[in-house]
């Protein structure tokens, strides 16, 4: 199974962009802070990736305020470059 489910901000939002299909397309940095328990002992993350959203959501994100916290569901895929790891956002969520 391959799903993320992520809280995050924009912090980077690139021009809209249409797919060759037509689909508009957005590519964005997102970054992520939380604190967690790992082996029993309190870990600060913090950390930035790369995301992509295609369809309504792209057109969703490309109104979404800079520096807001958002709900984020998505699988992880290669970029084109196939270097890294790049999060393609399919839902947004109501944050908890």
């Amino acid at each position: 199974m391959n799903r993320v489910l992520i809280t995050a901000q924009i912090i980077e939002r690139k021009a809209l962009r249409y797919t060759p299909a037509g689909l508009p397309a957005l590519d964005l940095v997102l970054q992520h802070e939380s604190e967690v328990t790992e082996a029993q002992l309190s870990r600060k993350v913090k950390l930035d990736i790369k995301a992509v959203a295609i369809g309504e959501i792209a057109s969703q994100l490309n109104r979404q305020p800079v520096g807001e916290p958002i709900g984020i569901a998505g699988f992880l895929g290669a970029p084109r470059n196939g270097r890294g790891v790049l999060l393609h956002i399919t839902e947004l969520n109501d944050i908890v």
